[in-house]
């Protein structure tokens, strides 16, 4: 009776470490996406630096909000019916061409 109940919380704590790490990819993705806009790189390059760092997977998607840009990247975390999640991470930064 204990092994199954042990089973299936050791499953549960390797299930959240993967949704932390996949977490803090996106957030980096997000960051290296961010800093190459931002020195105006081009897009191509951008994405490539973003999907880098990233999931696989994942969606990145650039936006430009006056002097500064944003980047978002998600990604869909493989569950178990419910279980499946959804993370994101997004960055902002100031263009350096309004510096």
């Amino acid at each position: 009776m204990v092994m199954p109940v042990l089973v299936a919380v050791v499953a549960a704590l390797i299930w959240g470490l993967m949704a932390a790490c996949a977490r803090i990819e996106c957030v980096d993705a997000a960051r290296a996406g961010a800093r190459a806009v931002a020195r105006s790189e081009p897009h191509g390059a951008v994405l490539r630096a973003a999907r880098g760092a990233a999931p696989s997977g994942a969606r990145v998607v650039v936006s430009r909000e006056g002097d500064l840009v944003r980047v978002r990247v998600a990604a869909e975390l493989p569950g178990i019916g419910r279980l499946t999640v959804r993370v994101d991470g997004e960055a902002v930064a100031l263009a350096e061409d309004t510096v």
